[in-house]
């Protein structure tokens, strides 16, 4: 069987960037399609493949309660469920990137869906807490494929601006997720147990894999690395050397240190310390969610007249300024919960300006080695992740201090890294 004809698309015009900082013509697009509806077709693919991250543990969060009743297990047991899929998903990634610049994409990613496939029928047929933590461990190995891959693939297709046009397209239908994942899980727990919310894992997974017939192979056997599996683990020694990387890489961990730490703080601190309903607290999720579809789609327009450089360092010292405010807010007390609520709006919602042109920053920076850099970036924004939202449960004392304080370093954190990488690199045309 052939592999399908990759298809680039955008290319014609947008100048790629060269692993030494300078700007080269990009080759002729290469048996490409570049009608509405193909480029539609891939985006929907794409999206999917990117929001195995939120699926996979957005649906069943509803079910926790449920699950530590039938497992006999306790909450810190099941919380683990959590932070071990986090682990998982976050070193996973290191072996796919490499993997898929030696074989092509099409074939890692049908192989961590398979993975992912596994992983959900044995958490399916858990019995045991414990159990049930391995195969969430085994369900993110697979699921971080599609996600650390689609990046990649976004790189192959698209340079320049329209390579961050097309993230930022991408982490907008992301976002959907998180806001339906937990009303879909809740309406299966109304008809079913726990277990069938891992059996409608299943069924995505394989709905996912069927739709790689539809993808192209975005990377030919003309652009693969050829060197051995092992040596192609050696590009990271490579790829972290270069301070552009470490400013991409960095900016975008620091902001998902952040963004983590949002996550595991607002519940204690919107419905704990101010009182909140649950269901206010999921309307004030929902709120940011929405915040970041938002900015993703303003960052999107904006990107071909500012370039994606100068919009991620405005986004990330906005997310700095805000960050150190709300550390003097939530040491002082002051404002309530209304000041609160605006200020963690304002951290997340630079999402859009941070995340997608910090992505589409470091993948122009080795071209060649997408699948690798896709990795780093991605293992560096899940590892900062894990470790913001541990910082705030470690240093949980009743107060609202753990959280500005924790979130507020972060953000500072993402400014610096990002004007570290203005001064090494030049800004995106």
């Amino acid at each position: 069987m052939t592999e399908p004809s990759t298809c680039r698309e955008g290319t014609s015009a947008a100048p790629e960037r060269a692993s030494d900082g300078r700007h080269r013509p990009s080759s002729p697009p290469d048996g490409c399609r570049s009608d509405g509806k193909s480029s539609i077709r891939v985006l929907l693919v794409l999206s999917t493949l990117m929001a195995f991250a939120s699926i996979s543990t957005d649906l069943y969060l509803p079910a926790l309660p449920t699950m530590t009743t039938s497992l006999h297990a306790d909450e810190g047991e099941l919380e683990l469920t959590i932070s071990g899929y986090l682990v998982g998903f976050s070193t996973g990634q290191l072996f796919w990137g490499p993997v898929s610049d030696t074989y092509g994409r099409r074939k890692p990613v049908a192989a961590g869906l398979l993975l992912f496939i596994v992983g959900c029928i044995g958490c399916a047929v858990s019995s045991s807490a414990g159990s049930l933590i391995g195969w969430r461990i085994v369900q993110a190995v697979g699921a971080c494929a599609s996600v650390v891959l689609a990046r990649a693939m976004v790189r192959d297709l698209y340079t320049g601006p329209r390579a961050a046009q097309m993230m930022s397209a991408l982490m907008t239908v992301m976002a959907i997720a998180p806001l339906v994942g937990p009303w879909i899980g809740s309406l299966i727990l109304r008809v079913s147990s726990w277990h069938a919310i891992f059996w409608v894992l299943v069924g995505v997974g394989i709905v996912a894999l069927a739709s790689l017939v539809i993808l192209p192979e975005t990377l030919p056997r003309s652009k693969r690395n050829h060197g051995s599996i092992s040596n192609a683990f050696n590009v990271y020694f490579e790829i972290i050397r270069d301070p552009r990387i470490l400013g991409y890489a960095g900016a975008g961990g620091f902001f998902y240190g952040a963004v983590f730490a949002y996550i595991a703080g607002t519940p204690f601190a919107y419905i704990t310390y101010y009182g909140t309903s649950p269901e206010k607290y999921a309307l004030l999720f929902a709120i940011s969610i929405v915040g970041i579809m938002a900015t993703n789609q303003i960052n999107s327009r904006l990107v071909p007249h500012f370039g994606s450089d100068r919009l991620m360092r405005y986004g990330t010292v906005g997310a700095g300024i805000a960050g150190v405010m709300l550390l003097v807010v939530c040491i002082e007390q002051w404002g309530g919960l209304p000041v609160l609520v605006a200020l963690l709006f304002t951290i997340v919602s630079a999402n859009g300006f941070i995340v997608a042109n910090s992505i589409a920053g470091a993948l122009a920076t080795f071209p060649s080695r997408a699948g690798a850099v896709s990795a780093l970036v991605g293992a560096s924004q899940y590892g900062f992740g894990i470790a913001g939202s541990a910082m705030v449960g470690v240093f949980a004392d009743g107060t609202l201090s753990p959280l500005g304080i924790v979130i507020g370093i972060m953000t500072v954190g993402c400014a610096v890294c990002a004007n570290r990488f203005g001064r090494t690199g030049p800004a995106s045309p």
